[in-house]
């Protein structure tokens, strides 16, 4: 079953949120600077993202950054 990707951004935080699916618990590890890939706690599977300080990284800027993650795709 396909499960679409939801984006959150709180601005106050400077925080965005990106879950693969509903949003459920999860355990987060951070794989680069302000970066966290979080996974279910039961499945250990990747539920989703946070970056933190993202509007402060990003303003303004077009550099890119590079996050150490491999990821496919596919369409539905």
């Amino acid at each position: 079953m396909a499960k679409k990707m939801i984006f959150y951004y709180d601005k106050e935080g400077d925080l965005l949120d990106i879950s693969v699916g509903k949003p459920k618990k999860a355990i987060s590890t951070e794989i680069a600077d302000d970066f966290f890939v979080r996974k279910d706690i039961k499945t250990g599977k990747i539920i989703g993202f946070s970056i933190l300080n993202f509007e402060k990284a990003f303003r303004g800027k077009q550099d890119e950054k590079e996050i150490p993650l491999t990821a496919s795709f596919h369409s539905v």
